[in-house]
């Protein structure tokens, strides 16, 4: 099945200026176009931006993403480095997923600071020293 532009962002949920952004930006060598210079997109091309898609949620720079699609294309001698590729940016993904962690718990801190505030009479919040102090009973309490 042939698919347009505004078909192709409506079933990723992106934007059509996307994919005309990545295209300008050589991301999408694969994208054939009509006999008019349109874009035209097959199922193929579905399973492609998806990739894309999921290298651009990791924080891969489109420059990366551009060099991982070229060398896909070039076929197997080029496993290797794509491989290093990927593990390079999973391991750029773990350390994200870290420090989401942490803010996720300074968060929970924060909220049972204030609900605990809320039915009981805790000092004020003032500087890191109590945020220590209160962190450590925090997680002991939980």
């Amino acid at each position: 099945m042939l698919y347009t532009v505004g078909e192709m962002a409506k079933k990723l949920g992106v934007a059509p200026s996307t994919l005309r952004y990545y295209d300008q930006e050589g991301l999408l060598p694969f994208v054939e176009r009509s006999s008019g210079g349109i874009r035209v997109f097959k199922d193929s091309d579905y399973e492609w931006l998806q990739v894309i898609g999921c290298l651009k949620k990791t924080g891969m720079q489109l420059k990366d993403i551009k060099s991982f699609i070229e060398m896909a294309m070039q076929g197997d001698e080029t496993i290797e480095p794509r491989l290093a590729l990927i593990v390079k940016q999973k391991e750029s993904v773990k350390a994200q997923i870290a420090e989401l962690e942490e803010t996720l718990r300074t968060l929970e801190f924060k909220q049972w600071y204030y609900e605990t505030a809320k039915k009981t009479a805790l000092p004020p919040f003032r500087g890191i020293w109590h945020l220590t102090n209160c962190r450590s009973n925090f997680e002991k309490c939980v």
